[in-house]
C-alpha cells in the first residue's frame, strides 16, 4: 500500500494540498427497507473486462461490468503507480464485493444483484464525471437499482 510518510517529499506535499470535498452526511433520499433492495456495485478501482479498452489517464467514462463475470475475467487498469493491486490479485472482493453481494442475496439480507456494474477509474477529479454520472445514474434507474454500493479506491 501506498503511505504518504514512505513518498518523497515534494509527492508527499503535492498530496496533501489537493482539495477534498467535503459532504453533508444526510442521505439524498429515502427508500426501502435492505431487504427490499436491488443493489449495484461502483467502484474506483479501474476495472474493466479481459479485452476492452484500459482506462487512460484522466478518464471520465465507466465500463460496465456484467453480474456472471468470473474473477479471472476482469482486468484492473488502473493508471496511478502509487496503487497496490496486490488486494485486488489475492481478493477480487477488496475492490469488487460480487461476491458478498451474492451471499448477501442469497441470505435475503439484500431483494437482488443488480445484473450489470459500473466502475470508473479513481484517478479523476470527480467533477469531470459529474455529466457520465448522471448518465449512469438513469441507466442504474431503468435496471431497477434502489441501492449502489460505493467502493472507493
Amino acid at each position: 500500500m501506498a503511505r504518504l510518510d514512505r513518498m518523497p517529499e515534494d509527492e508527499r506535499n503535492h498530496l496533501l494540498s489537493l482539495p477534498c470535498q467535503s459532504y453533508d452526511s444526510s442521505p439524498w433520499v429515502t427508500g426501502p427497507p435492505l431487504s427490499e433492495r436491488r443493489v449495484a456495485i461502483i467502484t474506483t478501482a479501474g476495472l474493466h473486462l479481459r479485452g476492452n479498452q484500459p482506462f487512460g489517464v484522466g478518464a471520465a467514462d465507466y465500463r460496465a461490468i456484467p453480474v456472471d463475470i468470473h474473477a479471472d475475467e476482469l482486468v484492473m487498469s488502473h493508471i496511478s503507480t502509487n496503487f497496490d493491486r496486490t488486494g485486488f490479485q489475492q481478493d477480487w472482493n477488496v475492490v469488487f464485493p460480487l461476491d458478498r453481494l451474492r451471499e448477501l442475496a442469497d441470505s435475503t439480507v439484500i431483494d437482488s444483484v443488480a445484473d450489470f456494474h459500473y466502475s470508473f477509474m479513481g484517478a479523476t477529479d470527480p467533477a469531470r464525471m459529474e455529466a457520465t454520472a448522471r448518465t449512469l445514474a438513469r441507466i442504474l434507474k431503468s435496471d431497477r437499482v434502489n441501492a449502489v454500493l460505493l467502493v472507493p479506491v
